[in-house]
């Protein structure tokens, strides 16, 4: 039977290599095309490829080394308070993270320590894989949240590397993907040393789909952690709205993270509102920046007055700011009277509540917050955020924010509580990692 087994296990593996690059000559077009419009693609382009950096090697060397992958700009931030604290942790390791985007890319090296290396995750071909451990030669690796690859995760079995998963969770968009390709991910989930769930309904998730139970914890959300740090301000943002012609107390509406028809609606919203607040600023922060043309083109079609962050001018005047460039939405924030959370209106899956939340801010956002459901229950448990069905209800819900100061206090307080109630996950799983690492050292033979 075990010899049935590992053959069946060969054969999956030698299929998965011989289709998935058929697959990747495929996509690659599509995603070529979305390298090219984030910009400063070239960069760091061989790492993709498992390129060999002789000189990384070199240097990495006879030392204890953890990987950590960060897949964009959010798990990104993340990594950069656990590698914070594990190096307070653990002594005597070195540490290089990756990250999959160039926009994660900007914000490790504009974050991390300099002598944390920083390179791209490999494309999941064997041979690119195979060059990347060679190169790097990690003793354990850290995946920020369900970013798993076949290929990675048998190569690193097969050197006897842990790997820990952090920060883990599962839409159920996830949960049924990897329950439809259960023959392909299950053995992946199964060699996990150890999984740090966000909350108990993803750990169960998690086990159901091949984690080992007593390699499953719930660390909490390490978003509630990083949202409570204050990074320096690197723009004046009450300079760039006043300069639009907003008064100092004007009423601003920021969008964060929008996604495809939800800029149209909110302009077509806020000329509405501005009937009945006079001076009312509307700030646009699309998830990705790239799209902000095709968002101008949306916002010209309801003649609401706009400009792009990029192309202000000491005499532009605007009812409508489109931010697009990166790394400065929680400034936008910090100056909302009221706060929408994008990709949750015309779209699923939504996106992260938690910073605005931190920052104190009465905030709404539409059904469909999936990605978030245990953080929005929260929320919705305090009464520190406002759930609506439709554009019809985003209307009245920001209508009634603007009209009652009272209630928005109330509930930015309330929000700020959520967040502070629910710190803590990064030593948790800064101590999982630990325990994980010293369990298999106990192991090694003197």
């Amino acid at each position: 039977m075990a010899g049935f087994v590992a053959e069946s296990v060969a054969r999956m593996r030698l299929l998965y290599n011989i289709l998935f690059p058929f697959f990747l000559l495929f996509s690659a077009p599509f995603y070529f095309w979305k390298m090219c419009r984030r910009g400063n693609w070239r960069k760091g382009f061989g790492e993709r490829f498992g390129l060999r950096d002789d000189a990384l090697k070199k240097e990495l060397a006879g030392q204890r080394v953890m990987w950590l992958h960060a897949v964009s700009v959010g798990e990104a931030n993340l990594c950069v308070a656990l590698v914070e604290t594990l190096r307070e942790k653990l002594d005597g390791w070195t540490f290089v993270v990756s990250t999959t985007t160039t926009t994660g890319m900007g914000e490790l090296q504009a974050k991390l320590p300099a002598e944390v290396r920083t390179f791209y995750y490999p494309i999941d071909l064997f041979f690119c894989v195979r060059q990347t451990l060679d190169t790097v030669e990690p003793d354990a690796i850290v995946l920020l949240e369900a970013e798993i690859w076949p290929n990675l995760s048998w190569q690193a079995a097969d050197r006897g590397i842990p790997v820990c998963l952090a920060n883990a969770r599962l839409s159920d968009r996830s949960e049924r993907g990897y329950r439809r390709f259960g023959f392909l991910f299950k053995k992946c989930f199964v060699s996990l040393a150890a999984v740090g769930a966000q909350n108990e309904l993803d750990a169960r998730r998690l086990q159901s789909i091949g984690c080992r139970e007593k390699a499953v914890h719930v660390t909490g959300n390490l978003k509630f952690d990083g949202a409570l740090s204050t990074p320096e301000p690197t723009v004046d943002v009450s300079a760039i709205l006043q300069g639009l012609g907003a008064a100092a107390d004007a009423p601003v509406i920021v969008a964060g993270s929008t996604h495809e028809g939800e800029e149209r609606l909110l302009a077509e919203i806020y000329l509405k509102l501005k009937k009945q607040h006079s001076g009312l600023l509307l700030v646009i922060v699309p998830r990705h920046f790239e799209r902000a043309q095709a968002v101008g083109a949306q916002l010209k079609q309801t003649g609401i007055s706009f400009a792009y962050r990029s192309k202000l001018a000491k005499d532009t005047r605007a009812d409508c700011l489109v931010v697009d460039s990166t790394g400065e939405l929680r400034l936008f924030y910090a100056a909302a009277t009221v706060v929408f959370v994008g990709k949750s209106l015309t779209t699923h899956g939504g996106q992260n509540p938690i910073e605005p939340a931190a920052l104190g801010k009465a905030m709404v956002y539409g059904p469909n917050m999936q990605n978030f459901r245990a953080v929005t229950t929260a929320f919705a448990d305090a009464d520190a955020a406002l759930q609506v069905r439709n554009a019809a209800g985003l209307e009245v819900g920001l209508a009634a924010l603007l009209r009652d100061a009272k209630r928005r206090a109330e509930m930015g307080r309330n929000a700020l509580g959520v967040v502070e109630q629910n710190q803590g996950a990064t030593r948790r799983t800064t101590d999982m990692i630990a325990r994980v690492l010293q369990t298999l050292s106990s192991d090694r033979p003197d």
